[in-house]
């Protein structure tokens, strides 16, 4: 009982401790980053293509990946604040950037997990998600239809490329 009493006392405490933002107007930064009121908030857990990042469809062919990622969470957003819904998001980290690192949701909907579910997102550094992306890889959809580069990859490739042309 008292292991019990323990771990609810637990589980409040952090609910009480996590920051939430809540807004209407949001600014999709990428498929895995927002707006708020000024802040910066980042979805934890879920790692999607970079803005200019391209992958490869089923044939072979090019596409803008990155920005297809952002125009999906721009519309499950915009889908959500159309019906008169907020998007809060629920801090559980900072990094190194100093972006909350959060869990978001419209109404029931968590952001995150729609963003894997849908293909746009990988799971990162966080096995919450790895179900939904497998399920998204088996279905082939978004990034999962064809061949890409992990976000994080790309990243260090673009990053490595600055330091060669400075």
């Amino acid at each position: 009982m008292k292991k019990i009493i323990c771990g609810i006392l637990a589980i409040l405490i952090t609910s009480f401790a996590m920051q939430t933002t809540a807004g209407f107007d949001v600014k999709v930064v990428d498929g895995d980053s927002l707006e708020i009121k000024n802040k910066r908030i980042r979805l934890v857990g879920i790692d999607a293509p970079e803005y200019f990042q391209e992958c490869y469809d089923a044939n072979g062919k090019a596409y803008a990946c990155g920005k297809e990622a952002k125009n999906h969470l721009e519309k499950l957003i915009k889908n959500g604040v159309r019906q008169g819904e907020k998007v809060k998001c629920y801090q559980e980290s900072t990094d190194r950037y100093k972006r909350d690192l959060s869990i978001c949701r419209i109404k029931n909907t968590e952001l995150n997990l729609e963003m894997i579910k849908a293909g746009y997102a990988i799971s990162y550094r966080d096995e919450r998600y790895l179900l939904a992306e497998k399920r998204a890889r088996q279905k082939k959809k978004g990034i999962w239809q064809g061949k890409f580069m992990r976000p994080e990859i790309y990243r260090a490739i673009k990053r490595e490329e600055e330091k060669q042309n400075n």
